[in-house]
């Protein structure tokens, strides 16, 4: 490294004493003699360089990887149907409820129905189709439901113990 002291590529290495720094000296036979602005003509032909700043780092530190510059302040995601800070106005809430089709089987409960969902599965090992059903509770507000008839549940909040569930259209009537 040493071999070279004009290269500025090894000069960067070397502590500030060795490296070599050019000025902003004229000589005589730069500046006109018979002129008196001798200090504006040297400016003007030589501009001076700036020193590299000093480096104390050891070599340890040098080649460890930079750390990045200081990080944006995270943001937290809009969950659907809060207001956006642009326009104010709350999205729709787009796909987060479950909606399905079922037999009413039970209304002895006051608004309460009981609707067998069938679901038609292949078996994984046996590759027949069964057929499995699941009760849900649906809270039916006008207690209109009757045994027999095909409804439309959609999820909502727990109503109570086992109600989930909530019926949002009566699809056909029982005969």
């Amino acid at each position: 490294m040493a071999d070279n002291p004009t290269a500025d590529a090894d000069m960067a290495d070397e502590p500030e004493e060795t490296q070599e720094v050019p000025t902003a000296v004229g000589t005589p036979s730069e500046v006109g003699a018979t002129s008196g602005t001798s200090l504006e003509l040297a400016s003007e032909d030589v501009t001076p360089e700036v020193a590299a700043p000093e480096k104390t780092a050891t070599p340890a530190k040098a080649a460890a990887p930079a750390k990045p510059a200081a990080k944006t302040p995270k943001v937290h995601a809009r969950r659907p149907g809060e207001p956006s800070a642009a326009d104010g106005v709350a999205e729709p809430r787009i796909g987060r409820r479950k909606v399905r089709e079922g037999i009413v089987i039970s209304n002895s409960m006051e608004k309460t129905a009981v609707v067998a969902i069938i679901e038609r599965v292949r078996h994984p090992r046996y590759a027949k189709t069964v057929q499995r059903t699941k009760r849900l509770y649906a809270h039916d507000e006008a207690n209109d439901t009757r045994v027999g008839d095909r409804v439309r549940l959609s999820e909502t909040r727990p109503l109570s113990k086992l109600k989930r569930w909530r019926v949002d259209q009566v699809l056909e009537r029982a005969r």
